[in-house]
């Protein structure tokens, strides 16, 4: 829980000693080979940069941010959860709440795509850039990657993607692509592709972004047909996707394809910090148990 005074320091510190950022980071204890366990387990906490803030019927869920800072930080609190993905403001505002030492924090790089924007395909890197991962001492960055056909902003952001992931992994850091086909309806609304072909096809080009798949590992949905993940050989981390209403069934629908081979864990954003009955401690427990169950 942040307290009253623990918000007035933070609030102060913003204000009047914005240095305090810089030292936060060159501060924090990084752990030591952040990928090397059996499983990943990370909270996702970029959607607001993208003015994502609805979860379920609350159109300003995700605006308040120090409920959300409250609930990421209960969640972290979980020794299951190894760390947290988000935009350079949240893990600033964690960073100066002393929220990350020895967690995996995985920086988000392109924000530029606003949700319902006209030009919402055409994603661009306004967040993180590979240097300032690399000068941070973050263990990663993460881009979004919107596959349209019919939509020309695709070709930039696809090609933004590939040079960032060379970057990073010209430094020997993970690069996290979410490779998402999508296509427009009768509305002009964009809608997730969820046909075994284009996830399919989403997971081969995302494979072959940049000079080197050393270092990428792809962010997938919970498939529902699991020859999807058959499409390559880069560990796999699972997206919570859109909250169902039904914490249980989220949970449900995660398990079989977290039994695959190549998925090495979850990254869940407004399912864990967002449930129903707003315990996000039982909800995060809830997913680091089925993590537990899956076999090595």
């Amino acid at each position: 829980m942040i307290t009253d005074s623990r918000w007035a320091e933070l609030l102060r510190t913003r204000a009047r000693d914005p240095e305090a950022v810089g030292r936060a980071y060159a501060e924090r204890r990084v752990r030591a080979d952040p990928f090397q366990g059996e499983t990943l387990f990370l909270v996702a906490a970029d959607h607001p940069a993208r003015g994502a803030l609805g979860v379920g019927g609350d159109p300003l869920a995700m605006a308040n941010r120090r409920q959300l800072l409250d609930r990421l930080l209960t969640a972290l609190a979980d020794p299951a959860v190894d760390g947290v993905l988000g935009s350079p403001d949240i893990i600033e505002e964690l960073l100066l709440l002393d929220g990350l030492h020895d967690r995996v924090v995985i920086g988000s790089m392109n924000r530029g795509g606003l949700a319902g924007a006209d030009w919402e395909i055409d994603d661009r890197f306004t967040g993180y850039d590979a240097q300032s991962i690399v000068d941070n001492r973050l263990d990663g960055g993460k881009m979004l990657l919107r596959l349209v056909d019919e939509d020309p902003g695709t070709i930039p952001t696809l090609e933004s993607c590939a040079r960032a992931v060379s970057e990073l992994a010209g430094h020997g850091l993970m690069a996290m692509v979410e490779p998402l086909p999508y296509a427009r309806d009768e509305q002009d609304k964009l809608v997730l592709r969820q046909d075994t072909l284009s996830l399919a096809r989403a997971v081969t080009v995302a494979s072959a972004l940049g000079t080197t798949s050393a270092h990428t590992w792809l962010k997938l949905p919970a498939v529902r047909d699991l020859a999807v993940l058959d499409a390559t050989t880069l560990p796999i981390l699972l997206l919570g996707g859109v909250p169902s209403g039904n914490p249980d069934a989220d949970l449900e629908k995660w398990g079989p394809p977290l039994r695959h081979p190549a998925v090495r864990g979850l990254v869940v954003g407004r399912t864990l910090l967002y449930p129903p009955d707003g315990d996000v401690a039982t909800a995060v427990g809830k997913a680091a148990q089925l993590l537990k169950e899956i076999p090595a």
